[in-house]
């Protein structure tokens, strides 16, 4: 991979992080402890799982960019990454207002996280 891969991809794993901390922090039932390091693997864990939806579904996982579909498809993957990440506590209704938050974030910071 490339320098400039490398760091583009370290950025885009930063700001998803900022962005899901932005969101738990709104979002009641959506929780994260154990400090930046348990951001930063959410954040990975969630871009592979949305990487993984759009390369074996077709269905593009954004909350605001593939309408219903895609805003049920974030809120499920934020739902699964709670059996995955410790330190990372969502609820059904969280995850849903989790996605609504994370589009809303996306809107106004722009760039393709989770992809």
């Amino acid at each position: 991979m490339k320098k400039k891969g490398l760091f583009s991809l370290l950025v885009k794993i930063f700001v998803s992080a900022v962005v899901l901390g932005i969101a738990a922090w709104l979002t009641p039932g959506f929780s994260i402890s154990g400090g930046f390091g348990t951001l930063l693997i959410t954040a990975v864990v969630v871009g592979l799982l949305s990487w993984g939806v759009v390369e074996f579904i077709g269905v593009k996982a954004s909350p605001f960019g593939a309408g219903a579909s895609g805003f049920l498809l974030t809120a499920v993957i934020l739902y699964l990454t709670r059996y995955i990440v410790d330190g990372f506590s969502i609820s059904i209704m969280g995850a849903l207002l989790g996605a609504l938050v994370l589009g809303i974030v996306d809107l106004v910071i722009p760039g393709n996280r989770f992809k």
